[in-house]
C-alpha cells in the first residue's frame, strides 16, 4: 500500500461531528500511553502527523483520518490513564460506545497493547468489550524493538495466552522504528477494503 495523501478530516465528540461519506473506518484503541501516535505516523509515512505527547490520555477526541481519499483511521481517547478523572473516563466510554453503536462502516479494531508487558486488565476488558459488539480485531503489540532477542518468545506467549482470541482475530508484533508489522496492517486494511 502506497500513501498518497493524509488529511484530518473531522475531530468529533458526537456523531453529528463525523464524516458522512460512507468510507471504511478502522477503529484504534489502547492505553494513553501504548504509542497510538507513533503508530499513525508509521502506518501514515508521516513524520508528526498524529501529534506524540510527553503527557499521556491527550487525545479527548475522536480523530478521523482519511488516507488516500479512501478509508479512515479514527483514533480515540487512550483508557486506564490515572490522572485523567474517572468522570472525564466515562465520558470517553460513552463517546466511543455511541461511536460503536452508530457506525457501519467500521470494518476492523485495532488494538494496540504494550508488547514490553503483559497485557493488563483494562486491555482484556477492552478485547472484550469489541467482541460484545461483534467486531474483528487485530492485537497490535507496539514496541517490539525495545524487547531484546531472548524475551521475544516468551512475551509473544504471555500475549497470545491472555488473549482468547476468536474467530479472525490476530496478533501483529509492531515496532514504529523498524517498521516491522507495517506492511501486514497494510495487508490487512487492503483485505477489508476489499470486501467494501
Amino acid at each position: 500500500m502506497k500513501i498518497d495523501s493524509v488529511e484530518l478530516k473531522s475531530i468529533a465528540v458526537r456523531t453529528s461531528q463525523y464524516p458522512d461519506d460512507d468510507k471504511s473506518e478502522f477503529l484504534l484503541v489502547g492505553r494513553s500511553n501504548v504509542g497510538k501516535s507513533s503508530f499513525i505516523n508509521s502506518l501514515i509515512c508521516r513524520k508528526n502527523f498524529a501529534h506524540t505527547s510527553a503527557t499521556p490520555g491527550k487525545t479527548k477526541t475522536l480523530n478521523f483520518y482519511l488516507i488516500n481519499d479512501r478509508f479512515y483511521l479514527v483514533d480515540v481517547p487512550g483508557y486506564g490513564y490515572a490522572s485523567v478523572s474517572q468522570d472525564t473516563q466515562k465520558k470517553f466510554g460513552l463517546m466511543i460506545e455511541e461511536y460503536l453503536i452508530k457506525r457501519k462502516c467500521l470494518k476492523r479494531v485495532f488494538l494496540l497493547v504494550d508488547f514490553r508487558h503483559k497485557p493488563t486488565e483494562d486491555d482484556l476488558l477492552m478485547y472484550n468489550f469489541m467482541k460484545y459488539y461483534n467486531l474483528d480485531v487485530t492485537i497490535v503489540a507496539t514496541k517490539y524493538d525495545k524487547v531484546g532477542q531472548k524475551d521475544r518468545v516468551k512475551n509473544e506467549n504471555a500475549l497470545r495466552d491472555s488473549f482468547e482470541l476468536k474467530g479472525n482475530d490476530n496478533i501483529v508484533l509492531f515496532s514504529s522504528v523498524t517498521k516491522k508489522g507495517r506492511e501486514e496492517l497494510y495487508t490487512i486494511i487492503e483485505g477489508c477494503l476489499g470486501t467494501n
